[in-house]
């Protein structure tokens, strides 16, 4: 099996070197990252890029959206679940402002894929809400988040869906100017922002395209807007201060009275990360091939519960119960080399359209550091590719059919090492073979996807010696759509999908100091699996853009981390346990004009979502996020956009077992976008200003909502520039 990375480069590369003719002329980069007559900057809401799949309209991802243009540059963000986190159906973990993951539906982790330019990201991120993504957002060109039935072509880990950070790192087109220059600038005032991304992008002749692109990113601790600490966190931290001083402990009394009222800043948050990297690509006719390097360098902070910080059970033992002096601070450091492989090669005019292969390898180390010492060290070395057979469309009646046929293998080894190392030493190994067929009909289509998928788990557990796990999934998805009027569709999907446990879910055992959680795994998990279906109206008529999606899963052995109740170590225990459950919700967005004088306009923006999650037992599923709504008014005049927004949050009080419920909160949001040349938006400057109120929030799926609230009143100036 680990052969076939070499054969995905030998089947990209040596036919391309047959093909040699003539580049054709390539689409701009503003055809190839917005669609269809979408205004500058919006979210596109109905037509959806699935290039790995060569379909370029793919109805079975109902409700998916693309982030691009100025729209990216106003939710621009250090971690690529913030960029996201106001899209219908998404939220974020938002564990600090270093470490926020995409999530989807009411799910993240495991039930998530988090792409680069259509591979993994082959870090850690998944394992732990602590751990970051190595995705830098400020050298995004756009963000595709797919949900629904068809991203199962992407992995069985994508049940709750998939996001896609798509870069221009291997070219994705012949420039045709002598220099393309694109950059990002911005400051704010709630954690001192300062980041600067730039790229460039040149030909060399010959059919060759080279790219170059770096970015520095630093904020200090953010300003919150109130207590450091939740209102359910600090009546426990008072009510703990009153015992101990009951029994004559004023020092320590004091301290958690302190802790209760810490306010204003968020301690130990920073951020500061770096990244560079370079691509070259050749193109010959429609066909191509191209490679590229990635760096990316991160440390953040790791904010502590207050008046505990990082417990050290073990130490306190050993100090004979007396409180650890001078306690130290969290942070973590993680860095990532990259290199990926794009090829294309033109098959012509026959059955088969195209061949197209990618390939992603990583060297990921995530390091967890207390103050000055080393604690936990994470290793992960990593390969992903996938080919796929393109086939071209061909007649079929009244209308055409079209499909895409693949196999995809990984290859991730895992290593943890240090006191805390919660999960096992551990190699991954996965081979999957999926397609998609389309057929058209005049104003009806329907879509048919399979995948199987086998993924083995060998472990150094801790206690058990070697174990090895085999699972074999087979996941299917079909649907039909129905064109209304003009291009707007109504259509129904199914499906049913299985994924494999993880590593982490099967081996964890340990504590781990970032989290501040002892977790325990269980070995003999089965395949998780469901059965889901989802009714979708989307597309436009007349002026009016709708995206709305009504979805129900019913999962067998659905698995989820819950608290036990149980200490280990000082630390409460969060166990893995699996049993039936049932979700449903919806996400829905429309954007419509309320005035139209040709030099005037103002658009109107609704977008809402919820989620339920219900186990067997009937306990909620933890750390659902609750009801959401947003409306928002965006007015187009001359070199100006003005837009204002609120969003409101609904309390979640339907909460797990041990789980603090979460206030809601409303956020009002401002922005003005000045474009200063006539008739482009080569370059932008955007000032904002969010959290207008200054409202205490706190996101539900957080595992650390109770002493990390997100940024307080913040002021904003970014610039955009490209030419």
């Amino acid at each position: 099996m680990k052969t076939l990375p070499v054969a995905f480069l030998v089947s990209a590369a040596m036919p391309l070197a047959l093909h040699a003719q003539e580049a054709p002329e390539q689409p701009t980069p503003d055809e190839t990252a917005t669609a269809g007559d979408a205004e500058p900057g919006s979210d596109d809401l109905h037509t959806i890029y699935v290039r790995a799949a060569g379909v370029d309209r793919l109805d079975l991802v109902a409700g998916s959206s693309v982030v691009t243009g100025v729209a990216l540059q106003r939710e621009s963000a250090g971690q690529i679940g913030e960029v996201l986190a106001s899209l219908p159906g998404v939220s974020a973990t938002s564990f600090a402002p270093g470490a926020s993951r995409p999530v989807l539906r009411g799910f993240g982790g495991e039930r998530v894929r988090v792409l680069t330019d259509g591979t993994g990201s082959l870090d850690a991120s998944s394992t732990s809400a602590d751990h970051a993504v190595a995705s830098d957002p400020l050298i995004a060109d756009r963000v595709e988040v797919l949900r629904g039935p068809a991203v199962l072509l992407y992995g069985s880990q994508a049940i709750g869906g998939a996001v896609n950070v798509v870069t221009k790192r291997i070219p994705p087109r012949l420039p045709d100017e002598t220099v393309h220059v694109d950059a990002l600038a911005s400051m704010d005032t709630a954690s001192d922002l300062r980041e600067l991304g730039a790229s460039v992008d040149a030909p060399l002749g010959g059919g060759f395209a080279v790219h170059v692109d770096g970015s520095r990113r630093v904020t200090n601790d953010l300003e919150i807007p109130g207590f450091v600490a939740s209102r359910y966190l600090r009546a426990d931290l008072l009510a703990d201060a009153d015992e101990e001083e009951e029994e004559g402990h004023f020092e320590e009394a004091a301290e958690l009275r302190e802790a209760a009222n810490a306010r204003g800043v968020l301690p130990n948050s920073f951020t500061e990360a770096t990244s560079a990297g370079a691509g070259l690509a050749w193109f010959s006719g429609n066909s191509n091939l191209g490679a590229s390097f990635g760096y990316y360098d991160t440390t953040y902070g790791v904010p502590g519960l207050p008046g505990v910080g990082h417990v050290h059970g073990e130490e306190e033992e050993d100090l004979g119960g007396e409180e650890p002096e001078g306690e130290e601070n969290v942070s973590i450091g993680l860095r990532q080399y990259r290199v990926d492989l794009r090829g294309e090669l033109d098959l012509g005019t026959g059955f088969l359209d195209s061949v197209q292969t990618r390939v992603g390898w990583s060297d990921y180390t995530h390091t967890e550091f207390e103050g000055e010492e080393t604690g936990t060290v994470f290793d992960v070395q990593g390969v992903e590719g996938r080919v796929e057979l393109v086939q071209s469309r061909r007649s079929l009646g009244s209308g055409g059919w079209r499909g895409s046929t693949g196999v995809q293998y990984s290859h991730v080894d895992f290593q943890a090492l240090g006191d805390e190392a919660f999960v096992p030493p551990n190699v991954t190994e996965s081979f999957a073979v999926f397609g998609l067929q389309e057929f058209d009909f005049d104003a009806l289509e329907f879509e048919v996807g399979a995948r199987y998928e086998n993924t083995s788990i060998d472990a150094e557990t801790f206690g058990f010696g070697d174990v090895s796990r085999d699972f074999c999934t087979f996941s299917a998805a079909a649907g039909a759509g129905y064109t209304l009027a003009d291009d707007l569709r109504v259509g129904f999907n199914v499906s049913r999908t299985e994924r494999a446990p993880s590593s982490q879910e099967l081996f964890a055992d340990g504590p781990h100091l970032a989290t501040q959680q002892f977790e325990i795994g269980i070995p003999d998990l089965v395949t998780e699996s469901s059965w889901g279906g989802e009714a979708y109206l989307r597309g436009s008529l007349g002026p009016v853009q709708v995206n709305a999606t009504l979805y129900r899963n019913w999962f067998s052995d659905f698995i989820y981390l819950a608290e036990t109740g149980e200490e280990e170590d000082g630390l409460n225990v969060f166990a893995f346990q699996q049993q039936d459950a049932d979700q449903w919700g919806f996400e829905a967005q429309a954007t419509f004009p309320l005035i139209d004088t040709g030099s005037f306009e103002l658009l109107a923006d609704l977008r809402g979502d919820y989620t339920r999650a219900t186990l067997a037992d009937g306990e909620p599923v933890p750390r659902i996020p609750p009801l959401s709504l947003s409306g928002a008014l965006e007015a187009k005049l001359d070199h100006f956009d003005l837009r204002g927004e609120v969003e409101w949050h609904d309390d979640q009080t339907r909460v797990a077992p041990l789980e603090t419920p979460t206030d809601g909160y409303t956020m009002v949001n401002a922005s003005i976008a000045w474009h200063p040349l006539e008739g482009n938006d080569n370059i932008v400057v955007l000032a904002q200003v969010n959290n207008i109120l200054n409202e205490d929030a706190r996101r539900a799926a957080s595992f650390t909502k109770d002493f990390v609230p997100l940024a307080g009143r913040n002021f904003r100036l970014s610039v955009r520039t490209s030419f």
